[in-house]
């Protein structure tokens, strides 16, 4: 019996169908992707002058061929980023696919994602891109590093303050969007994602049809731990938070960012709080029988729960309720 990458369920092939329809209804299998591990790199480099979504990570533009069965690369109009194996930084696609699910579990608004087999048994992150509309449009979507007027090389050289003053200049409905927001911040840190630099925060335009188009926050997207991924990293955020990028408090996070700058008041910041605190026994579960090696399994709930301690009390750790129960509340968060 194998653990299927698209919904972490139990299956008896590569993937589950429950999992194969969440990309298509017409696909009954998947074929590996036809490039190893270091063949989609040198792809991603081949291709990078074509691509508008490079960064740090190679990435790679494919759609997903439903009657060959199997992603296919292509330059332009992909629906999908891969992102392969990164030799530099040990199981990027593992660790990231699975904080966007424990995201998910939070309460985060995350797109389609799964793990996806490569040729040479490699596991290739995919993410399915969500400024594609039906018929091929693009929706309109600009991240907040053009929004400040910052590029690839100045996107550090700001702070969540500033963040949270785009959503409330920008935002339709800026008091849903910085309860988003706040939900956010507190998430990457306690998933130790120190480069949440201001390329990684994005507002949506979603057209409206007898109402006005509606902007908000972009669902989420290249989150990762990167504290396990990097090792022993020299700041806790990629964006301080009143002056401080180390030694972040829950006096720091919620008294100040959620009730001071972003306006929240103590009921909803309460209602955060509670909720993350609430999912974390089957975040506990579902690094567990995520696809990461024990090691880094180990590594990652080792640095949540210090996290854990620090914002909501000494001794609170993430495996706090039976297996069964946690299982039966993760069955509507498998992707």
């Amino acid at each position: 019996m194998n653990i299927c990458p698209i919904t972490y369920s139990a299956c008896d092939g590569r993937y589950s169908k429950a999992g194969l329809k969440l990309f298509s209804r017409n696909l009954s299998e998947l074929n590996d992707l036809p490039f190893t591990a270091e063949e989609q790199i040198r792809e991603a480099a081949a291709r990078a002058s074509k691509m508008s979504i490079q960064g740090v990570q190679p990435k790679l533009s494919a759609v997903l061929n439903t009657r060959k069965q199997v992603f296919e690369l292509v330059d332009i109009n992909g629906q999908f980023i891969l992102k392969p194996q990164n030799p530099m930084y040990p199981e990027l696609p593992e660790n990231e696919d699975l904080t966007m699910r424990l995201a998910k579990l939070s309460g985060i608004e995350v797109p389609l994602h799964s793990l996806l087999y490569s040729k040479d048994g490699s596991l290739t992150y995919c993410i399915k891109r969500f400024d594609r509309l039906p018929g091929g449009k693009k929706a309109a979507v600009e991240d907040f590093s053009q929004l400040m007027g910052l590029t690839r090389e100045t996107k550090y050289n700001t702070s969540m303050e500033k963040v949270a003053a785009v959503t409330d200049r920008f935002c339709t409905f800026p008091a849903v969007e910085k309860v988003k927001l706040f939900r956010l911040t507190l998430f990457n840190f306690l998933t130790g994602n120190e480069d949440m630099h201001v390329k990684n925060f994005s507002l949506l335009t979603k057209p409206g049809r007898s109402k006005p188009d509606k902007i908000e926050l972009s669902p989420a997207y290249d989150l990762l731990n990167t504290s396990i991924a990097i090792g022993k990293p020299a700041e806790e955020t990629a964006l301080p938070i009143k002056a401080k990028k180390n030694k972040i408090t829950r006096e720091i996070l919620a008294d100040y960012f959620a009730g001071e700058r972003l306006g929240l008041n103590d009921k909803v910041i309460s209602s955060v709080i509670e909720n993350i605190k609430s999912v974390l026994p089957a975040w506990n579960e579902l690094i567990n029988i995520s696809f990461l090696s024990n090691k880094m399994k180990d590594k990652y709930k080792l640095l949540v729960n210090k996290r854990i301690d620090r914002i909501f009390g000494i001794g609170y750790h993430l495996a706090q309720l039976k297996v069964p129960e946690v299982r039966k509340s993760l069955q509507k968060y498998f992707i």
